[in-house]
């Protein structure tokens, strides 16, 4: 089975529970959403501009790295056909760290049985986004303590569904919960005053390291 791969880098972590660690990205390219605020709507293109490549080569080449974190992120991973394959023979070496970032509206529970499987980052998709009906809730329940929901927030509106979410799927202490910015429409300041205001403990503010570190608009970092 052959991936389309958009592109594959070594950079650190920019979001997530290992946020600031050298991390080897492979980005795969199609998307089944369509967020407002997407970063990387390049990749999700029908002809994004990609390499094919097996699970035996995308495997050998984080080898190469020397690199112990491995993000899987797209577009969405999780559509590419018998993407299965691949996160099995990843999740044979227990050197490995990996991660798939996945927006939320895909099923986890034909990927869940896999033993020593790489940990869910979930975006959980609010108003901003424009998506928020295609998110597949029943994956909340199959998320675990090594597992992450992001809620991406636009607006004060997409706060209080945030918190809304959080106390009705009990996540807090459960997984690990991040808010973070949609760059350029709210300030982190905001969120920082909502989570005082409403006692979000063990609710972490992330920032995106990349846009800070390089220019927003810079791919493969």
């Amino acid at each position: 089975m052959m991936y389309n791969v958009a592109e594959k880098f070594l950079s650190i972590n920019g979001e997530g529970t290992r946020a600031g660690q050298l991390a080897v990205f492979i980005r795969f390219t199609g998307c089944n959403l369509n967020c407002s605020y997407c970063d990387t709507m390049w990749a999700n293109e029908k002809n994004a501009p990609h390499v094919k490549m097996s699970a035996e080569e995308i495997y050998a080449y984080i080898k190469e790295t020397g690199v112990k974190n491995v993000t899987l992120t797209g577009g969405e991973p999780l559509i590419q056909e018998n993407i299965r394959e691949l996160l099995e023979l990843i999740s044979l070496d227990k050197e490995l760290y990996c991660e798939i970032e996945t927006n939320g509206s895909v099923d986890l529970k034909p990927f869940n049985d896999i033993e020593n499987r790489p940990s869910f980052t979930m975006d959980y998709k609010l108003g901003t986004s424009g998506m928020e009906k295609q998110m597949n809730t029943e994956n909340l329940s199959l998320l675990g303590k090594n597992d992450t929901v992001k809620f991406v927030s636009g607006s004060m509106d997409d706060l209080y569904d945030a918190k809304e979410i959080i106390e009705k799927h009990n996540l807090i202490g459960r997984v690990n919960v991040y808010i973070s910015p949609v760059f350029g429409k709210i300030e982190p300041q905001e969120i920082v005053g909502f989570m005082i205001e409403n006692k979000l403990n063990n609710v972490n503010l992330q920032l995106q390291l990349h846009k800070i570190i390089w220019n927003p608009e810079m791919r493969g970092v």
